[in-house]
């Protein structure tokens, strides 16, 4: 005999005025782990992006030449 599966009302999120079968429960969180999924390696490389653009904000060659005061020599005595 072949296996059947019933559903049953305890099957799936019961609320107060309707159940939400199992089904869609699945296919409503699928997309999100899509995206979860997704993210976890878009991240990693934004994140390095981001690092090798502060790196290259900071490199000495493109900041400005500061002129700094020549300080007075003390008064002998």
């Amino acid at each position: 005999m072949p296996a059947t599966q019933s559903e049953s009302s305890s099957d799936g999120l019961n609320l107060i005025l309707f159940t939400i079968p199992p089904t869609v429960l699945l296919q409503l969180g699928t997309v999100p782990m899509l995206f979860v999924l997704l993210a976890e390696k878009a991240v990693p490389k934004g994140m390095q992006a981001i690092g090798s653009a502060s790196e290259e904000l900071f490199r000495g060659d493109r900041l400005p030449i500061l002129n700094f005061p020549v300080p007075n020599d003390p008064p002998s005595s």
